[in-house]
């Protein structure tokens, strides 16, 4: 399935100058010392692998002593960028203990793991090469879904600060089956409002390595959330399937939970609960929100091909005319928006659910 809905390998697509304005004016621009293209100047590697001696895809880097010691000092600033807006007091209290690279996926990230001498706590946070639609990706969940995003750009490197929770493909593999009747049935809840808060943001790609799911300890009970970790495929693809995580294979054990432990219409409830919600985060983001949009319309960010196909299965989807009318991937999210946000004012979300498909 995957073969056919996600294309091999998606263009990198530059910053335009009205997003870099925009960045620039909410703080998200920022001039490292150290770019994604110097990382890549590692003198060799070797494969990390997990407990079970699996291979991750990932490698650990190693450059020469020189470099090596300008490197960690750079990495060490651009963490004090991330986390303290530069302040580097802390500095002689950093270690860097690890430069992980990923050789799988499209972005290949890189990983680095930043330790506090003095208490032995450590992070990670990630470099990667600038995509456009990735960074459209992250100030669209900054705004629309329920957590805030802490990553900086500028026109060659971005960094992204780490996103802590179990792998979504671990997860199904090890807990899943571990989980009591209770736990499911809030799993397959957080698992529609999932669904539906990609499919209304165009968030595309969400195979089960690129979430995590966050156990959350309340009362006497384990709750569970789901969260995006990947912005890759931001409105690029040209199948409306891509935008909805519960056609990728790898997610059908969820799937199967959904089905098992709810009816019909506790899915429906769902998707209408979380389609308001992220009706509210439309109208309360303001002109923010409205100015990235504008800015999105006037981008290149697929091809025409993928373009026309998506707006008219949308079309299919909500029968609005607007999906119609679309000449860029940005007119796609505003009238997708527009749509949610209309349909919340007149108190009509229950017209928006087609279909479940679960």
């Amino acid at each position: 399935m995957e073969e056919k809905l996600i294309s091999k390998k998606k263009p990198f697509f530059p910053i335009i100058e009205n997003l870099s304005i925009y960045l620039k004016k909410y703080n998200r621009w920022v001039y490292t010392p150290i770019s994604y293209q110097d990382l890549l100047r590692f003198a060799g590697s070797v494969a990390v692998y997990d407990e079970n001696d699996k291979d991750t895809l990932w490698v650990r880097v190693y450059y020469s002593d020189t470099e090596r010691r300008d490197i960690d000092h750079n990495l060490k600033k651009v963490y004090t960028l991330l986390h303290s807006d530069g302040n580097e007091s802390s500095l002689p209290y950093l270690s860097i203990d690890a430069i992980d690279y990923c050789t799988f996926g499209n972005s290949k990230p890189f990983r680095i793991k930043v330790r506090n001498i003095l208490n032995d706590n450590f992070t990670y946070f990630y470099i990667k090469c600038t995509d456009a639609s990735r960074v459209y990706g992250l100030e669209f969940e900054h705004m629309l879904s329920p957590y805030n995003l802490n990553f900086l750009v500028n026109d060659k490197t971005l960094i992204e600060e780490h996103i802590s929770g179990i792998p979504g493909d671990f997860f199904i593999d090890n807990l899943l089956k571990k989980c009591s009747i209770s736990q499911q049935a809030q799993i397959a809840k957080e698992y529609v409002k999932f669904n539906e808060r990609c499919m209304i943001r165009l968030l595309g790609d969400m195979r089960s390595y690129n979430y995590v799911v966050i156990p959350i300890h309340d009362f006497d009970q384990v709750v569970y959330k789901i969260r995006a970790i990947d912005f890759d495929q931001q409105c690029y693809e040209g199948s409306f399937k891509v935008y909805r995580p519960q056609f990728f294979k790898e997610n059908f054990p969820i799937i199967r939970v959904v089905k098992k432990r709810l009816n019909q219409d506790s899915v429906i409830q769902y998707k209408i609960e979380e389609r308001s919600i992220v009706a509210k985060r439309i109208i309360s983001s303001g002109s923010r929100l409205e100015t990235l949009v504008k800015i999105m319309t006037k981008d290149t960010l697929s091809k025409p091909e993928y373009l026309k196909n998506l707006s008219q299965e949308i079309y299919k989807f909500t029968k609005d005319l607007a999906f119609k009318k679309v000449k860029s991937m940005g007119d796609v999210m505003s009238a997708s928006f527009s749509y949610v946000r209309n349909n919340y004012e007149n108190l009509n979300m229950s017209n928006l659910i087609n279909k479940s498909n679960f």
